[in-house]
């Protein structure tokens, strides 16, 4: 059935997400997940997502459906006062809101707790913005690609000598509607209604948390090293092989000594310049080309069938579509089909798991289909 779902943790839980493209909706799509009631309130235009993707399946847009299965769509014109009267009674009975729109338009259709409290003090509201609610930066524009640039994300990505880089999803806006998600359920738990104020760009500076700290407490300067090396950790990082890339993470001692004996270089277990991590960190240049001599001669698989049993972190670089298409997928459930007349609609599942439960996805909602569910028959 469109818009169900099975029962979980949060059954019993109404959320109201006023949403548009991936933060917001992502937010509610991991709690619809997790079983509460996501009632996704659009304007008479619908969620831009519907329209962003050129891939449609059956009646669904691929992006819009990616984000929004399992929830109930209401069209809202916020700025009627009918709009208005009935988000006040869907606030009434709600535990919370999310939203991901601007400071000023969240004020201006009634979406903080300070304008809807007088319907439901209890109710949670949650404003996810790009700089926060208040403050000199709060109506500036902020998408993903903003924030990776000014929070240094971009600047300590990609190869040394190439421009900065963004990372290849949207890091940003997911993280965001993580954190809006922990914020909204933690004021759910605490029992208290209010306002939560998450900043994509604060989400993105607390990410960078050991080198943000390295930054502040040593006057370390982030930068950038080859074949996405780890800035401590040596070896950590890609390889060439005869025919592709290993990703290698040797992350402590034992593991280096393993590493060494299984190469044919024993010597490097004493060696001064190899031996322990502090010594491989300090001659990092030294260790990396040893290390890429030794691997270059065979193939990646090779190298991951005598690695692997050893306990030594190894791994090819695979593909989405292959990573979709692996027995690892396919065996935690992380791709799943959703109901679609017609078509085959996939998606990638939940990512939380919950001991005795198997969720039931629903479809993503027709623009404004639970109307009459959600607001009665006459509305």
């Amino acid at each position: 059935m469109t818009g169900s779902t099975a029962a979980g943790p949060l059954a019993g839980i109404r959320i109201l997400e006023v949403g548009h493209m991936l933060a917001g909706p992502y937010c509610g799509l991991l709690l619809a997940d997790l079983g509460a009631e996501v009632i996704k309130i659009e304007p008479p235009e619908g969620d831009i997502a519907r329209r962003v993707s050129p891939h449609r399946v059956g009646p669904h847009n691929a992006y819009f459906a990616s984000l929004n299965r399992s929830k109930k769509s209401v069209v809202l014109d916020l700025v009627s006062d009918a709009g208005r009267a009935a988000l006040a009674k869907l606030a009434a009975s709600a535990h919370a809101l999310v939203t991901n729109l601007r400071p000023s338009a969240i004020r201006k259709l009634g979406l903080t707790y300070e304008a809807l409290a007088v319907h439901n003090p209890r109710l949670v509201c949650v404003a996810l913005t790009g700089y926060g609610l208040d403050g000199p930066y709060a109506e500036r524009p902020a998408y993903d690609y903003v924030i990776q640039a000014i929070t240094g994300v971009m600047a300590i990505t990609g190869e040394p000598d190439a421009p900065p880089t963004k990372t290849g999803y949207s890091a940003v806006d997911n993280s965001a509607g993580i954190m809006a998600a922990m914020g909204l359920l933690a004021k759910i738990v605490e029992g208290k209604g209010g306002q939560v104020d998450v900043a994509m760009v604060d989400v993105m500076l607390s990410q960078l948390n050991y080198l943000a700290g390295a930054s502040l407490n040593a006057g370390e300067v982030q930068r950038r090293h080859a074949s996405s090396a780890h800035p401590y950790i040596v070896p950590a990082q890609l390889f060439r092989t005869a025919d592709g890339w290993l990703m290698l993470f040797v992350s402590h001692d034992d593991f280096w000594r393993r590493f060494a004996n299984e190469v044919g270089h024993p010597e490097w277990t004493t060696d001064p310049r190899y031996a322990t991590m502090e010594a491989r960190r300090a001659n990092r240049d030294t260790v990396l080309a040893a290390v890429g001599a030794a691997l270059i001669g065979r193939t990646t698989r090779e190298w991951i069938d005598r690695l692997e049993p050893l306990g030594i972190v190894v791994s090819p670089v695979e593909t989405l579509e292959a990573a979709l298409a692996s027995d690892l997928a396919a065996s935690r459930a992380m791709v799943v089909d959703l109901p679609c007349e017609g078509a085959r609609l996939r998606a990638v599942g939940a990512a939380v798991k919950c001991d005795g439960r198997t969720p039931a996805y629903g479809a993503p909602p027709g623009l404004d289909e639970h109307r009459a569910e959600v607001l009665g028959p006459s509305a």
